[in-house]
């Protein structure tokens, strides 16, 4: 049985929540927290399986509430907030300084279409990151020079480019990337997120806030510019054409998602070829496994996230069953890896 304490600041809210979950035969609800405070002291005295935390609450906010818990006794927390306010939204990644494994719209009125797939969504993330084993919050590491060898190139395969893609657990450890990179990048960034819709220009947002580091969600035909990371947005599968210029289509979903890294990934091979650095990083499921081994043979470095580091060895784990990955690499030396590649684009 998977326990939850539900911290939220709205009755209405704690009702509703229960109600979604006491609903399902594996998942029990034990206790209610309406602020900060009071969600420190049920983590430790009710030792709850997970955490459903609010943002905005009276006093103690969700920020500094998951903070504690993660000082105190380290609880898989998921954020469940409103889509409606970019700061809101922003503000919800910030919790995922603090230790939160992933950011959740709230429920609509059960009358509302998305009801129960929205009800799915949470459900489904519980049973994930219950598994998850946290630990305290650990400080962002320094990239350290001189730790991994440069790469070297053959004539005509100077990197133009970055790729990466990432799900579960990825927001922090692309802010680990972001805030590793040398100044003054000089390589355009496109990542696809997996992310539930609504939260992606929150995410991009919070991104460039928090890591100092230019980010965007783009325009259809965006001229990539170099030193920018482009988010791809909801909705859309999104490609690189061979003029450097972003693409959003319409086109179906592929492993039942758009944007799709496998989408952008076999992008890159059809149009820039070995310019282009792909990496993979923690994440449930396959989606660019294969894409990033076409990389690989098309000749662009490719670099898969290690096992240890990452929240699920999902994506990163089927690209290293292939044989796809030129390095396997924490987040801080990827960082330092990406530096030194782009470094050869001078």
């Amino acid at each position: 049985m998977i326990r939850v304490l539900i911290v939220d600041d709205s009755k209405v809210s704690q009702q509703l929540l229960t109600g979604i979950l006491n609903s399902e035969p594996d998942i029990s609800v034990i206790g209610t927290a309406s602020n900060g405070p009071d969600a420190v002291k049920l983590a430790v005295t009710l030792a709850p399986d997970i955490i459903t935390m609010d943002i905005n609450m009276p006093g103690m906010d969700g920020f500094e509430a998951t903070r504690q818990i993660m000082e105190i006794s380290p609880i898989p927390i998921i954020i469940i907030s409103g889509v409606d306010n970019l700061s809101e939204i922003a503000a919800s990644f910030r919790v995922m300084e603090a230790g939160a494994l992933a950011v959740l719209p709230k429920p609509p009125n059960p009358t509302h279409p998305n009801f129960i797939s929205a009800c799915k969504e949470i459900i489904s993330t519980i049973r994930i990151y219950v598994e998850v084993k946290v630990i305290k919050r650990r400080k962002i590491a320094k990239v350290t020079a001189g730790t991994i060898e440069p790469v070297i190139f053959s004539p005509g395969q100077i990197p133009r480019l970055v790729v990466i893609g990432a799900s579960t657990g990825g927001p922090p450890v692309i802010q680990t990337i972001l805030r590793g990179l040398v100044p003054s990048f000089p390589l355009p960034i496109v990542l696809v997120q997996h992310m539930s819709p609504g939260f992606i220009n929150g995410f991009a947002e919070w991104l460039s806030v928090s890591t100092g580091f230019p980010v965007k969600v783009p325009q259809n035909y965006e001229i990539l510019k170099p030193g920018i990371m482009y988010v791809a947005p909801d909705a859309q599968q999104t490609g690189i054409t061979s003029d450097f210029r972003i693409a959003l289509y319409s086109d179906p979903p592929e492993h039942n998602l758009r944007p799709s890294v496998s989408y952008l990934f076999r992008s890159v091979v059809e149009n820039i070829g070995p310019s282009a650095i792909g990496v993979l990083l923690t994440g449930m499921g396959n989606d660019g496994a294969g894409e990033l081994l076409l990389m690989h043979k098309k000749g662009s470095v490719t670099i898969i996230q290690d096992k240890e580091s990452s929240i699920v060895y999902g994506m990163p784990g089927e690209a290293l069953k292939l044989g796809a990955a030129s390095y396997i690499l924490t987040p801080e030396d990827i960082a330092q890896e990406l530096s030194l590649l782009g470094g050869r684009h001078n």
